[in-house]
């Protein structure tokens, strides 16, 4: 049965006076460039590239730049098919919508548990990095000796404060964080071209010898996990600026800046080495290989300004995937899936505020108990809760990019985008990134460190968690038939 293209809102009935309750998420607030930099700050850029892209090197020798060109490249393929169906999905719910609207409000609702299940995994994860990279920064820099879990209460605290207030003072938060992080890289950039790296600049990388081998699995894995989150973008279409338009040029653009600056950026460090050094320094510390560059080419100043920004670069990630996490619960709650009270937004601040309390109640629970039982913060909790995570937001992205062939097929009568952008570009890009999510599961141990039995653990999560949605699915079907009726069908451009 085709679903209705134009849907109408489950009306809800108007909010008492005197309370802190509205109807809407705070419309018109966002620009082209805001949510952009809500989803690059996501991806968290210089974390990614001081603490992952050594290992890429490491793992795929010199030609690793290039795994990050071609991750750019599958989902700005991707980008093709899931922006042709951003005017017809006016939902806040992004994965969810639009699975549900392509593969049928069971594997919707399925990808909506995922989401949220995968978008906290990532989050609460960060803020045992968080923790991390606080405690030992204030160690070395201040001489200041905490626990871990002080700084990551602490970064709770900030994070929920910032999703609480308006949409826009997060914005401006991300921006000016992530530009700093970005300027950073640039500074090291600039002083590796003008100081000629360590032998003269070569183009090494993009040799087919180099990049055409065995161990560019690895690298290949380690990229798909960078550009998570990619896809907020259609998150924040109710509060976005004519986001028929804003939408698609923000996810264009997110895709083509990261898969560009992760690609300069991971080429830089081969060239501040040298071709025949760069995997040897990897090798022997790789989580100090852009410090030490830093240092070389910048100055000890520079490295210090760079150890603080990794933490406020973890700290703009926190805040972007709270925002994700609550705008996926307000869809929910909108459509009576999930408790009404998640779906209260704040009248004077327009922020989903009880959502974002439950987020925030939540992470303090985890990291309590990880705490407690005296996990490394980093190479087990950040690590251990962060990788379903990433498997999750993969499979969604795979099953999105068939949803977008799904839909155009059923609807082909109604609407005509092109062949390309409602069958090939998604198509291929579904086949890619199943491959590559079957990919990052078979190296799963980039990322975790751990032996299979806890790796393979920790991937059937994503099936369990999708198969509880479409249990749920079923029996709202059979339970509230009007409900099941509007899954996915929210007109949030209603006025």
């Amino acid at each position: 049965m085709t679903e209705p293209l134009v849907p109408t809102a489950p009306q809800q009935p108007p909010p008492a006076a005197g309370t802190d309750q509205s109807p809407h998420l705070q419309r018109g607030s966002l620009g082209v460039a805001d949510i952009v930099f809500f989803v690059v700050a996501a991806a968290a850029p210089l974390t990614v590239m001081a603490g992952v892209a050594p290992l890429a090197l490491l793992f795929g020798g010199v030609g690793a730049p290039v795994a990050y060109l071609a991750v750019g490249v599958l989902l700005v393929l991707f980008a093709v098919g899931f922006t042709a169906m951003t005017p017809y999905i006016r939902n806040t719910g992004a994965f969810y919508s639009y699975i549900a609207r392509g593969l049928g409000r069971p594997a919707g609702l399925g990808a909506a548990f995922v989401a949220v299940f995968s978008y906290n995994s990532l989050q609460i994860g960060m803020f045992g990095a968080f923790g991390f990279f606080a405690s030992t920064t204030a160690n070395d820099l201040l001489g200041v000796d905490l626990p871990w879990p002080v700084y990551a209460f602490a970064g709770i605290a900030v994070v929920w404060f910032l999703g609480f207030r308006s949409i826009n003072l997060g914005a401006k938060v991300l921006a000016a964080l992530l530009i700093a992080e970005t300027a950073i890289l640039v500074l090291l950039a600039g002083a590796v071209l003008v100081k000629g790296g360590a032998s003269g600049l070569s183009f090494d990388s993009f040799a087919p010898s180099n990049v055409f081998v065995s161990g560019m699995s690895g690298p290949l894995g380690l990229a798909v996990a960078a550009f998570i989150g990619f896809e907020a973008t259609a998150i924040y279409r109710e509060e976005a600026r004519d986001p028929d338009r804003t939408v698609p040029r923000a996810t264009y653009l997110a895709v083509g800046f990261l898969g560009l600056f992760y690609a300069f950026i991971a080429w830089i460090i081969v060239q501040a080495f040298g071709s025949d050094q760069a995997v040897a320094v990897a090798a022997k510390n790789p989580a100090e290989m852009f410090f030490t560059a830093m240092t070389q080419y910048v100055g000890g100043w520079a490295t210090d300004i760079q150890r603080v920004l990794i933490v406020t670069s973890v700290l703009a990630a926190l805040l972007a995937f709270h925002n994700a996490i609550t705008r996926y619960v307000y869809a929910l709650s909108v459509e009576r899936v999930a408790p009404s009270g998640l779906g209260r937004v704040h009248s004077r601040h327009g922020s989903p505020w009880v959502a974002g309390i439950a987020q925030s109640v939540l992470a303090v629970v985890v990291v309590a108990v990880f705490a407690l039982i005296g996990v490394d913060p980093y190479t087990e909790f950040f690590l251990w809760v962060n990788t379903p995570g990433v498997v999750g937001i993969l499979v969604l992205q795979a099953l999105a990019a068939f949803a977008v062939v799904a839909f155009f097929r059923r609807n082909s009568a109604e609407y005509s985008e092109g062949r390309v952008r409602t069958l090939v570009a998604p198509a291929a890009a579904g086949v890619l990134l199943t491959a590559a999510t079957v990919l990052v599961c078979k190296r799963l141990d980039l990322f975790t460190g751990a032996g299979p039995t806890v790796n393979w653990s920790l991937v059937a999560l994503t099936p369990a968690v999708f198969l509880a949605g479409m249990v749920l699915a079923a029996r709202i079907r059979r339970t509230r038939p009007d409900v099941y009726a509007k899954l996915a069908t929210t007109d949030v451009d209603a006025t």
